[in-house]
C-alpha cells in the first residue's frame, strides 16, 4: 500500500551552525513518483536521509502514511519506517548471492528460507537477473548490481522507495536503460517514491512530480512541464535548462499575460514572466533580464533589421555568428554568439548552419523568460 508523505516546515541544522534545510514543506500524495534536483550542497541528500531516519531533524515534522516519524521529540529509527533504499554505491553484501541479497530484504517477516529464496529468484527475474542469481556482487557488472539493488527494494514491499542518485555510477547508455527499468517497476509496484537527482533531464523523463531545492530551501514544485515552462526564479530556469541569458529593457505589459522587451542591439520580442511575480514586478524602461530555454530560439535567414521596432523582415529578433554545430541525430545544434560577451547554445535546426556563418534568430515567448535585473544573483 502506498504512503503519502507530509513534510512541515523541516530544518536540519549540523553542528557548527551549517544550515542544511531550512523551512521545507512538501506533502507527496500517494503512488507519487518525486524526484528532488538541485547541485551538490542543495540539501537534496540530508532531505532524503530525513526521510530514512538516517539523520535527525533539528526542526518540523514528517509524516509518512498516518504516522509521525519524526518532530522536536520523535525519532523514528531507519528499521521502523516501513521504506526501502536504492543507493547510489549499491550497498550489497559481498558474501552473499545475488539471490540472497534480494531475499535479505524478506528476513524481518521472519518467512521460510525456501519461500524467501523463491520469491527473490522471481524478482531477479522481473528485473532481467534470474540466470545471474548464484553470482556475488563482484561478479557482476554496475548495472547488473544495480538491478539487484533494485530487486531488494521491490521485493520488500513497503509502501516508500528512497533512491539515492543510483543512476549516478553508470555509463550514459546503461543510465537510459537502467532509467526505463526503474520507472517501469516502481510503477508497477505502485509505491510512493523519492528519488533524488543532480541531472535535470533524468529528473524530468521520471518524476511526476519535481522538487527544486537551492541552499538547503524548496524553491519550487510542480510537475515537469510546470518547472520547465514557468520557472519560478533564475536559479530554477539556469538549473533546468538555458541556451543563454539576455540583457533588455522593458517596453511594455501586454493582456496576454507577456511583455514586449528590447535587447541591446536586435529587435523587440515577446517574454513571459514566471508564476509567481507580481504585475507591477516589472515596469516600462526597466532593465531585465530574459532566460532562453533551448526550446525559445530558432534559426531564420539572416536579413536587414527593419525599422518597425518588432522584428527583421525574416521575422528574426537577433542575429550572430555561428561558433560551433553538432550533429545530434534529429537534426543539428548550434552555439552562436550575439555578441562579444552572449552566446547561446543549443540552437536546434534541421539544416546545419556554417561556422562562422551570420544567421538570424527568431525568439518564441514560450521558451524565454524575463526577470528583474537584480534576481540574477540571487
Amino acid at each position: 500500500m502506498a504512503d503519502p508523505i507530509t513534510i512541515e516546515n523541516l530544518g536540519k541544522t549540523y553542528p557548527g551552525g551549517n544550515e542544511a534545510l531550512r523551512d521545507v514543506s512538501l506533502a507527496v500524495d500517494p503512488g507519487t513518483f518525486l524526484v528532488l534536483l538541485g547541485p551538490s550542497g542543495s540539501g537534496k541528500t540530508t532531505l532524503l536521509r530525513s526521510l530514512a531516519g538516517i539523520e535527525r531533524i533539528t526542526s518540523g515534522r514528517i509524516t509518512i502514511g498516518s504516522r509521525t516519524v519524526a518532530d522536536g521529540k520523535i525519532h523514528v529509527p531507519p528499521d521502523q519506517r516501513d521504506l526501502s533504499m536504492v543507493f547510489q554505491d549499491y550497498a550489497l553484501w559481498p558474501h552473499l548471492s545475488a539471490r540472497d541479497n534480494v531475499a535479505f530484504a524478506l528476513r524481518r517477516r521472519h518467512l521460510p528460507r525456501a519461500e524467501c529464496r523463491t520469491r527473490a529468484q522471481e524478482m531477479l527475474g522481473r528485473v532481467g537477473l534470474g540466470a545471474l542469481a548464484d553470482r556475488y556482487p563482484n561478479e557482476l557488472s554496475g548495472g547488473e548490481q544495480q538491478r539487484v539493488a533494485l530487486a531488494r527494494a521491490l521485493i520488500a514491499d513497503t509502501g516508500l522507495i528512497l533512491c539515492d542518485e543510483p543512476l549516478s555510477n553508470l555509463d550514459a547508455d546503461l543510465r537510459e536503460r537502467m532509467r526505463v527499468e526503474i520507472s517501469a517497476l516502481v510503477r508497477e509496484a505502485a509505491a510512493t517514491t523519492v528519488y533524488i537527482t543532480h541531472d535535470q533531464a533524468e529528473a524530468f523523463a521520471l518524476a511526476d512530480q519535481v522538487g527544486v531545492l537551492e541552499h538547503g530551501r524548496l524553491v519550487q514544485a510542480g510537475t515537469p512541464e510546470e518547472i520547465y515552462t514557468r520557472p519560478a526564479t533564475p536559479f530554477v530556469a539556469r538549473f533546468t535548462g538555458l541556451a543563454g541569458e539576455l540583457r533588455v529593457r522593458v517596453r511594455d505589459r501586454l493582456a496576454d499575460g507577456t511583455m514586449l522587451v528590447e535587447p541591446p542591439s536586435g529587435h523587440a520580442f515577446h517574454a513571459r514572466a514566471p508564476l509567481g511575480h507580481r504585475d507591477g514586478t516589472l515596469l516600462a524602461g526597466e532593465g531585465a533580464l530574459v532566460m532562453i530555454r533551448p526550446t525559445g530560439v530558432r534559426l531564420c535567414p539572416n536579413g536587414s533589421n527593419g525599422s518597425d521596432g518588432s522584428s527583421g523582415p525574416n521575422g528574426q529578433h537577433l542575429s550572430g555568428r555561428v561558433t560551433d554545430v553538432a550533429f545530434r541525430g534529429r537534426g543539428y545544434e548550434h552555439a552562436i554568439d550575439v555578441s562579444d560577451s552572449i552566446r547561446l547554445t543549443g540552437v536546434f535546426a534541421d539544416v546545419k548552419a556554417t561556422r562562422g556563418e551570420t544567421v538570424g534568430l527568431r525568439l518564441d515567448p514560450a521558451g524565454c523568460h524575463v526577470f528583474p535585473a537584480e534576481e540574477q544573483n540571487r
